[in-house]
């Protein structure tokens, strides 16, 4: 059985999440202590809440998270989740993990929140896949990530005149600016494989 853990930064509602993710084959649990999280075969953190909130929940094992990211723990970043994966956000003070250079700032956008369906434009570069592409997903974010690194960035989506990262990956952890487990179907079929192909990579 693969084991997955879901770290609640108090995020709220996550039956979406687990109900997306759920088959015969896996275990899943919602967790509050981040270290019992990283005991998973995969960690995942939802897309709910507020960046420094959720920053201040995983304070006391930040660094051990970045150390266990490094060493390759597969670790899947859903909305909120891929900011954390940066330095810091506009959206209020909290150190993130850091795993990924970069901050997160505000949209510069006539309409914010960017809230609905909008294309997924992958990179055709042959910078790596994450799993099979997704063309379409569903977004609610007013925040968007903005890497050092271009190379960490594996689709973009334009909201506006705005293009911003929408999936990046380092290593064995997988960034996803939109909502999969929300965009029907199709995106939680992308979503489980996104999770078998970061299981397999450990």
């Amino acid at each position: 059985m693969t084991r997955l853990a879901i770290f609640d930064y108090g995020a709220g509602n996550l039956h979406s999440l687990v109900k997306a993710i759920s088959s015969d084959d896996r275990v899943i649990s919602i967790e509050t202590d981040l270290r019992a999280a990283m005991t998973a075969d995969l960690l995942v953190l939802p897309g709910v809440g507020a960046f420094g909130a959720a920053a201040n929940a995983m304070r006391d094992a930040q660094d051990y998270l970045g150390s266990a990211l490094n060493d390759g723990l597969p670790c899947l970043g859903i909305c909120l989740g891929m900011q954390l994966l940066f330095d810091a956000s506009e959206e209020s003070p909290g150190k993130g993990i850091g795993f990924i250079p970069g901050n997160v700032t505000r949209l510069r956008t006539s309409k914010v929140p960017h809230m609905g369906w909008n294309d997924v434009e992958w990179r055709n570069d042959g910078n790596g896949k994450a799993a099979p592409h997704l063309e379409t997903a569903y977004f609610a974010n007013a925040y968007i990530c903005e890497p050092e690194v271009e190379s960490s960035v594996l689709a973009w989506t334009t909201h506006e005149d705005s293009k911003f990262a929408s999936v990046v990956r380092s290593a064995n952890t997988v960034g996803l600016q939109f909502h999969p487990e929300k965009s029907s179907g199709t995106g939680r079929a992308f979503l489980n494989a996104v999770i078998e192909e970061l299981i397999e990579c450990r």
